[in-house]
This record gives structure tokens, C-alpha cells and sequence, in this order.
């Protein structure tokens, strides 16, 4: 299965791409969407930017299933709200795509992949690193991209077990959309 794990941002969104056969995972590709120069554009310029740049990430990694993290309210409401238009921007790409679209929170990645749900950035980067056996650490946005997939690779099965015990189907939380290729 081929995982897309994305970390929202207007300023910068981080993607990762992994394959998961089994237990074993391999990375494939991460990066970040940037609208930083942008910031004199208008919202719905910079919008259509990471709309499209997911856009162009599906078309190329053709994953199976995209993971999304799950933003809560900050003190700032303002940035709040930005957040949760680049975030819908984002999900609108990946349901565009065809993609079955999953979420976990900030919590939950960390939890999953460095045991601890208060890590701080480098302690996710290093464990990314580990875990998929990168030469290198991943920039900071990429890394919790590349987090959250792993997090569903380790997580989404019993996630989809759960869900289907309680009656919310197979996919959990998270967005449907029919995939054909």
C-alpha cells in the first residue's frame, strides 16, 4: 500500500510518500508545498496553489490512501482559521484525487512514532530518519508528513477494525471517494 501523509499549512505544507508491504516500510518521496513567497497574494491565490501542488503530489506518487493531521483551535483564531482553509484546500485535492482520506491528530503521531505525545520536532525528525532508514533528516514539515503515514501504516488497520466495530465503516475517520485507476 502506498501512503501520501500530509501536514497542512498556508505558509508551508509538508507531504510524504511511503510504501508499506506488511510491516516493512520504505520511503519513497517527501517535500513541502510553499506559498511563503506569496504572502502579498491574496488568500484564494495562495489557496489555489496548495489546491493544485496536492493536486500535481497525487497525479505523480498515485497513493492509495492520504493521511491528513487534524488541526485544533490555537490561541490566534485568526491563524486558526487560515489553517483550516489551507487544510480544506488540501483535502478538496486529495478527494479530487480519488483519495480515501484518513486523519490523526499531532498527538497521535507522536505517540505512534516516537512514543511520547509531547516529542518535540527533532525528536520526530530522528525517528523518521530511523524508521525509514534515511541517509539524512527530513525537513520539519516533511518529516511530520512522512510521520502521520507511518503513524496510519502502523495504526490504520486497527483504526479500521475499531471503526467498523462501532458502526462508522471501514475507513474511520476520515473522507471517501470512490479510486479508480
Amino acid at each position: 500500500m502506498r501512503i501520501l501523509g500530509v501536514d497542512p499549512g498556508l505558509r508551508t505544507t509538508g507531504f510524504g510518500v511511503i510504501d508499506q508491504e506488511g510491516s516493512a516500510l520504505r520511503y519513497v518521496a517527501s517535500g513541502t508545498i510553499s506559498t511563503q513567497k506569496m504572502a502579498s497574494q491574496t488568500l484564494p491565490d495562495r489557496l489555489k496553489v496548495l489546491f493544485d501542488g496536492m493536486g500535481e503530489v497525487v497525479q505523480r506518487y498515485q497513493a492509495d490512501c492520504a493521511v491528513v493531521e487534524i488541526v485544533f483551535v490555537n490561541v490566534n483564531p485568526q491563524s486558526t482559521l487560515l489553517l483550516g482553509q489551507a487544510r480544506g484546500a488540501l483535502i478538496s485535492a486529495l478527494v479530487h484525487g480519488q483519495l480515501p482520506v484518513m486523519e490523526y491528530t499531532a498527538l497521535q503521531m507522536k505517540q505512534a512514532v516516537v512514543g511520547y505525545g509531547r516529542a518535540d520536532k527533532l525528536q520526530i525528525r530522528e525517528m523518521v530518519r530511523r524508521l525509514l532508514d534515511l541517509p539524512g533528516l527530513p525537513g520539519p514539515d516533511a518529516a511530520d508528513a512522512l510521520g502521520l503515514a507511518i503513524t496510519h501504516a502502523h495504526a490504520g488497520a486497527a483504526m479500521a477494525r475499531i471503526a467498523k466495530a462501532q458502526g462508522l465503516g471501514a475507513g474511520g475517520v476520515g473522507y471517501k471517494a470512490g479510486r479508480s485507476r
